[in-house]
């Protein structure tokens, strides 16, 4: 695992108790980053999303509230419906550090050094870019489901459970930025 990926995900890589998918995991972040003009201190930077105007809040900062909220729910889940609708806590803590992974291709930087949406990002939303990279790493199928199911795109699939947990931390920790009320 490369430094920049450790910096990034460290923690968050180390709840995954599967060896082989946290390596899978962090090799896709890995990739991503080879193939971005976007650095891993950009990732500290940049705005989470393009489509709130002025948001201070960062890229790194939203992914990691994502991932942290999904283990949380994931484990409660766990404790109270335990056979009934298990939730993979590994499955479900790869898939939430994945989720945006596609980001990387989606975004560039203008002249300023402002994140805009590139003209790959243009064509490809990143769920397809995300589950493109996390394939060429090996990244099992029930992982690359909530990659591509967590945003509006996943709309029209049936989600696993553990695409839905991470369908709605990501867009509890979006949706109140981009309509907030202001009283």
């Amino acid at each position: 695992m490369t430094e920049d990926v450790k910096k990034l995900w460290g923690e968050e890589l180390a709840w995954i108790k599967d060896v082989e998918l946290r390596e899978k995991t962090a090799k896709t972040w890995e990739l991503a980053l080879q193939r971005s003009v976007l650095t891993a201190e950009d990732l500290n930077t940049i705005p989470f999303t393009l489509l709130v105007p002025d948001l201070k809040v960062t890229f790194m900062a939203h992914k990691r509230a994502v991932v942290h909220i999904a283990k949380d729910c994931g484990e409660q889940m766990n404790k109270f419906f335990t056979t009934d609708l298990p939730v993979n806590m590994d499955v479900l803590i790869a898939g939430a550090i994945l989720a945006d992974v596609g980001k990387l291709l989606e975004y560039e930087l203008d002249a300023s050094g402002v994140a805009v949406q590139g003209s790959y990002g243009k064509y490809l939303r990143h769920p397809f870019s995300g589950v493109s990279l996390a394939e060429q790493c090996g990244v099992s199928a029930d992982v690359c489901h909530i990659i591509s199911a967590h945003a509006h795109e996943g709309d029209l699939v049936k989600r696993s459970t553990e695409a839905y947990v991470v369908h709605h931390a990501d867009f509890m920790t979006f949706l109140p930025f981009k309509s907030r009320l202001v009283v």
